[in-house]
């Protein structure tokens, strides 16, 4: 009897101590990393989003630029902080789906090892290429492609970053996974030397090429995606365009260090779900092109699903890649 009551006495300690945090977190403020420097796609949507998320938590969300080795350095540091809610991180397709089979010595486990919050906006892949480039459409440009490998140059953002992963899987599809390829420190370089016109083509958001391609300094061939863009609504999808099999959607998503309990979590995915319901935060990413996600893709189970369910679409490509 003794040890019985000793037990339930346990189990009421505990259940006081999960509503207990249910009630009083945050505390302090909420360290959000992003694993990628300032003023990129997956800072501008966390900056949104973490400005909102600060009202209904009642602290201010924290945004903490960490950059490195394809955005891992920075995810690898959020889900090995303490699981108490207080340092999260927002990755996206290459951190959470593509880091496995890129990075064979990876630090964290995002398909087993991680708890997903939910996912804060997806973001079409375009397809881009310097303005003078001679081929007029996506057939052209695929058919020069394959015609002639050797002579384009694709930039990209580095290994694992979304731009280098979405034009592995076109490369891979296309039959050429050896096409030169160039890598930058970032988006924005790589960007620059498109619009100068020193690189053919990349692959990257929407997020980040929407104004160049509605300036004409650089062209569009075409979005990755089942639907076109009201940001872009001139670009033809790719099956519009002549290439269906090439479907990829690079997103954003918000995860915490597994083991965090079940009451913070909640509270975490409630000021997600009030962010993304919000007016004013919902014009601002749709202003960048961003897909607003469904009620269920904000819960983590759903976060999840799509984690493992494109991690299973990129891992040939990406095995079979150059490194």
């Amino acid at each position: 009897m003794k040890k019985l009551a000793l037990g339930l006495a346990a189990a009421v300690s505990l259940a006081f101590a999960g509503s207990a945090t249910a009630q009083t977190y945050p505390t302090k403020p909420v360290t959000m990393i992003v694993p990628f420097a300032a003023g990129g796609p997956t800072d501008i949507i966390a900056r949104i989003v973490g400005d909102h998320m600060s009202k209904t938590l009642g602290q201010q969300v924290v945004i903490e630029n960490v950059a490195g080795a394809g955005g891992t350095t920075g995810i690898t540091r959020a889900l090995t902080a303490a699981p108490d809610g207080y340092t999260i991180a927002m990755g996206h397709l290459g951190t959470f789906s593509a880091a496995p089979a890129t990075y064979p010595n990876l630090k964290y486990d995002p398909l087993n090892g991680m708890q997903p919050i939910g996912l804060a906006g997806g973001t079409p892949i375009l397809i881009v290429a310097r303005k003078n480039l001679e081929a007029a459409d996506l057939k052209a440009f695929v058919a020069a492609v394959k015609a002639n490998p050797d002579k384009f140059n694709e930039a990209h953002a580095g290994l694992g970053s979304v731009s280098w992963t979405t034009c592995t899987l076109l490369k891979g599809q296309l039959g050429v996974p050896k096409l030169n390829a160039v890598a930058y420190r970032g988006t924005g370089p790589a960007l620059n030397d498109l619009v100068s016109g020193q690189i053919d083509f990349m692959c990257d958001q929407i997020v980040s090429v929407a104004e160049q391609v509605k300036a004409g300094t650089i062209k569009a061939y075409a979005i990755a995606s089942a639907q076109r863009s009201p940001a872009l609504p001139d670009v033809p999808t790719t099956t519009e365009a002549g290439l269906p099999e090439y479907q990829i959607e690079a997103w954003n998503g918000i995860a915490a260090p597994k083991g965090t309990p079940k009451e913070v979590v909640d509270r975490l995915v409630d000021a997600l779900n009030k962010a993304l319901n919000d007016e004013t935060t919902k014009k601002r990413l749709l202003e960048l092109g961003t897909v607003i996600p469904t009620a269920a893709e904000r819960q983590p189970d759903g976060f999840a699903a799509l984690i493992k369910r494109d991690a299973a679409k990129l891992d040939p490509a990406l095995k079979a890649a150059p490194k």
